[in-house]
């Protein structure tokens, strides 16, 4: 029965016009009035898109958000992933100073927030790993930077 109901609501996203493979965020915890701020980032592997990452504000906080797409997930590669919001001091630069709200995911664990941070009067960006067990990978992205 769950996975008629899982079918049911796969088909009206794609009749719906928002089945073009794109990961749709849950409400962030504690926060339902919590919004996405700045470009969604993806880590690709294999030429595709395996996980999106997007940093979410509300609630005078900042979150980290990283969601594992289905097909990477259908792979049957074992991973986890780590989610954190990167904290600047000059925007100029490429690498956050520090990683705050970190969050390790179980192995497998398809969606990992990062904790709430006291953040939304510094520069920040959502930072996403993904560590491929089965390939001895590791994959890095940072979204776009938000002040």
């Amino acid at each position: 029965m769950k996975f008629l109901a899982v079918a049911a609501a796969s088909v009206a996203l794609v009749v719906g016009g928002l089945g073009s493979g794109v990961a749709q965020a849950e409400t962030v915890p504690g926060c339902s009035s919590a919004v996405q701020i700045g470009a969604t980032a993806y880590i690709d592997y294999g030429g595709k898109h395996i996980v999106s990452v997007k940093q979410f504000k509300g609630c005078d906080k900042k979150w980290a958000y990283m969601y594992a797409w289905q097909t990477f997930v259908d792979s049957r590669k074992s991973f986890f992933m780590t989610s954190a919001v990167g904290v600047f001091g000059l925007v100029t630069q490429p690498d956050p100073d520090y990683l705050v709200g970190v969050v390790h995911g179980r192995t497998g664990q398809r969606e990992v927030w990062s904790s709430a941070t006291d953040t939304v009067t510094n520069c920040t960006t959502a930072a996403g790993d993904v560590a491929l067990v089965t390939d001895d990978k590791f994959l890095q992205v940072y979204s776009q930077i938000r002040c």
